[in-house]
């Protein structure tokens, strides 16, 4: 007995998981916590990875995880080019220092 073919279901595929949205929220959130260097990695996969989605026409149930771990990465590296800014000012302001001290 063969039974007829009603087409696809009332709501339609079912949702997809893209297969990096854990590793992108765990790079987002370590660059955030641990290590600022981490932050442009978290970036650029999670622009990677939202242009995939948005590409697919598929529903993705992680796209909110994929967002979140990207955002963490431009948090990430923002505070990344801060503290890399502070360190050269400080740096700059310690050779103006030295090379005053040691004229004078």
């Amino acid at each position: 007995m063969s039974y007829p073919n009603y087409g696809p279901s009332y709501y339609g595929p079912p949702p997809q998981t893209h297969p990096q949205g854990t590793t992108i929220l765990v790079l987002g959130i370590l660059s955030l916590v641990v290590c600022t260097f981490i932050g442009p990695f978290a970036w650029s996969m999670g622009n990677r990875a939202l242009r995939e989605i948005d590409e697919s026409g598929y529903y993705y149930e992680n796209r909110g995880t994929v967002q979140a771990g990207r955002i963490c990465g431009i948090v990430g590296s923002i505070l990344m080019m801060i503290a890399l800014g502070f360190v050269v000012l400080m740096f700059g302001l310690m050779l103006i220092t030295g090379a005053l001290s040691s004229s004078g």
